[in-house]
């Protein structure tokens, strides 16, 4: 199964990693079959293990190879971290701005992110979701395809990718409930609510496959690249997932819960990567 997986074109494992992140996300979403609701405590602890993935990921996974990379390759390291982790959150606050969003959590009208338009709250849920899984997609697709340049030395390898795609993965589980349960209490039937719950993710795939190729097409702005999706999950995580997380008092539970989430992560990519 590893030969055939390391013997496809980088764009096709990022296709198919990108598929396994939208999967698992699908069995989030497949919890409104066994139960209406989760208890809230339990909501957050697993929002709160998925900011820790993020948070660990973007640093071990993206941060650190762009900076050994940036300095292999001669010129100031810090400079493609900073740029592009600049422009990655710069490019999710746009489209924060301009996409009409409502947050999982939020069912008031008022509440409403972005261009002010008449949309179903269903619509608008899956929006702001499927907003937030661009970074993850485009994240897992530079990673295969910056280990397809062979920087391994550098943290960029086929086996971090795939430490990657597994810590996204893990943390799509609880993303798919937090879109499917909502659905589910605002009345909608089990298969409606799984189906809007899974298409949150459909997006990874197709972004992941446009990482990948835009990093085997230009090898020069991998650090950039990699730079570029930390700092966009890293605003996924600041602006959506915590305070979220924490909205109904259960701080010390969602702070212990981030920080299991890092530790699982950065257990990955140490090991793996």
């Amino acid at each position: 199964m590893w030969e055939w997986f390391a013997g496809l074109e980088p764009m096709l494992q990022a296709l198919v990693a990108g598929g396994v992140t939208w999967g698992v996300t699908a069995l989030g979403a497949a919890t409104v079959f066994l139960k209406r609701a989760l208890p809230q405590r339990l909501l957050d602890a697993m929002l709160g293990f998925a900011a820790g993935v993020m948070i660990a990921a973007s640093f071990w996974s993206l941060l650190a190879p762009a900076i050994d990379l940036a300095e292999a390759r001669g010129g100031p390291s810090w400079v493609p971290a900073v740029v592009g982790f600049l422009l990655g959150a710069a490019f999710l606050r746009v489209f924060d701005q301009l996409l009409p969003h409502l947050h999982p959590d939020l069912a008031e009208a008022d509440r409403v992110e972005g261009v002010h338009v008449r949309l179903p709250h269903t619509t608008l849920l899956v929006l702001a979701i499927t907003l937030h899984n661009i970074p993850e997609g485009l994240a897992v697709g530079v990673a295969f395809g910056g280990a397809a340049g062979g920087e391994a030395a550098h943290g960029v390898s086929l086996t971090a990718a795939v430490a990657l795609a597994l810590g996204i993965a893990i943390q799509n589980l609880p993303e798919g409930v937090a879109v499917a349960m909502p659905l589910r209490r605002e009345g909608n039937s089990r298969r409606k609510a799984f189906w809007y719950g899974q298409m949150s993710a459909a997006v990874e795939p197709v972004a992941a496959v446009i990482g990948a190729a835009a990093v085997a097409m230009i090898s020069p702005i991998l650090p950039y690249a990699l730079s570029f999706a930390a700092g966009a999950m890293l605003y996924v995580v600041v602006e959506e997932l915590l305070p979220a997380a924490q909205r109904s008092g259960h701080t010390d539970l969602v702070t212990s819960a981030t920080m299991l989430g890092f530790a699982v992560m950065m257990l990955l990519d140490v090991s793996l990567g």
